[in-house]
């Protein structure tokens, strides 16, 4: 299966804040253990995301669409709390969107019934300003209310943080996740009408000393990684961090120079857009760049390393990261959800190499992870 996945990582520096990530069984293989991805696949088309904001059911002035996210492979999770006293929540934490959600104790579909709930009246710190949420994924539909609250993230405390309470949840999709909801690290420009996305509040409410944030994705142990917040711990990247400036302050996009195998031309060859997610887990790219990629790829046992060329510097990425064994002797690609136009550089990327979001200069910092 030429699946080219990735796996991503996250650090910090002084007087920076970490949080461990533990590697959990993603909802793919849950779904293909279970006998379900096949006919989930098959009832899904690819589509775009919408995030939707509404008051007493009316719609508002806009509807603000999103591209695609993937949360079928997701794998490395984290804790938050929200709430006074704290309510505890295992989530993702997602450059490739900027809206938080968890489970509430209004919802009443069987993935919130196995995950944990938020609990409102429980906190003397919760408001509620009457807005009505919907965040439709090609995959499932997440549906609730609008909140105000307190959230830790690791010692950081933010107050009156702006996040989503879900009262349906798709069953299919979140019923098998092995994460509680998902923390939106991506740009303001891409969340719900009016709100304000929690890294935005951290800077806000000067809570860290540097306006970045970075990812280190451990490789194979279950424990190991870290998303950090504030600065960036340089004991785990090798080198110095290779500077790349923003595409646009929207997506953690880049330019991507060229895509190689052997030192030729494989894809990319004009020059093309890449998007630093670590909420999708494999390496994606337009269907018609992967099958000129494809064409270049010899058999299973002699697989060469793909080299990304970012700002004039080679990123090489080798079989043994891009290729992913399911099971017996199949080999297929994994066309799940093909971006249109940029590639998508998730955690098979990030794994290889540590990264640094920073938001105070609209820049991407790559180095290799240990």
């Amino acid at each position: 299966m030429k699946w080219l996945v990735i796996l991503g990582l996250v650090t910090l520096s002084e007087c920076l804040v970490t949080i461990p990530l533990r590697k959990v069984k993603s909802i793919r293989e849950n779904l293909r253990e279970k006998g379900f991805l096949k006919n989930f696949l098959d009832e899904h088309p690819h589509d775009m995301i919408r995030s939707r904001l509404t008051e007493n059911s009316a719609p508002q002035k806009k509807n603000t669409t999103l591209p695609l996210r993937n949360y079928l492979d997701k794998v490395y999770v984290g804790n938050i709390s929200i709430g006074t006293p704290p309510q505890q929540f295992s989530v993702v934490f997602d450059t490739g969107s900027s809206d938080t959600w968890v489970p509430s104790i209004y919802c009443q579909s069987m993935a919130c019934v196995t995950h944990n709930t938020f609990d409102p009246f429980q906190s003397t710190t919760f408001r509620f300003p009457g807005f009505i949420v919907e965040l439709q994924y090609a995959t499932g539909a997440v549906t609730g209310f609008l909140g105000y609250d307190t959230i830790q993230v690791g010692d950081l405390i933010i107050k009156d943080q702006a996040f989503a309470i879900s009262q349906s949840e798709d069953d299919v999709v979140f019923e098998n996740a092995a994460f509680d909801g998902i923390v939106g690290l991506s740009f303001p420009s891409m969340a719900i009408e009016g709100t304000t996305p929690i890294f935005d509040s951290l800077m806000n409410q000067s809570l860290i000393a540097q306006t970045v944030f970075a990812f280190y994705l451990s490789s194979n142990a279950q424990e190991g990684s870290v998303v950090m917040f504030g600065g960036v711990d340089k004991k785990y990247y090798k080198g110095d961090l290779k500077w790349v400036p923003l595409s646009q302050p929207h997506y953690w996009q880049i330019p991507l120079d060229k895509i190689t195998i052997r030192g030729s031309s494989a894809a990319c060859k004009n020059g093309c857009q890449g998007i630093l997610d670590t909420g999708t887990s494999l390496l994606m790219g337009p269907k018609n760049q992967v099958y000129k990629l494809h064409k270049r790829l010899p058999d299973i046992n002699s697989l060469p390393d793909i080299t990304f060329t970012i700002n004039g510097t080679d990123y090489p990425v080798p079989a043994r990261v891009y290729v992913q064994k399911v099971r017996g002797l199949l080999c297929r690609e994994n066309n799940t959800f093909p971006p249109k136009t940029a590639w998508i550089l998730g955690d098979v990327f990030l794994r290889m190499y540590f990264t640094v979001f920073d938001r105070g200069q609209n820049r991407i910092g790559l180095a290799p992870a240990v």
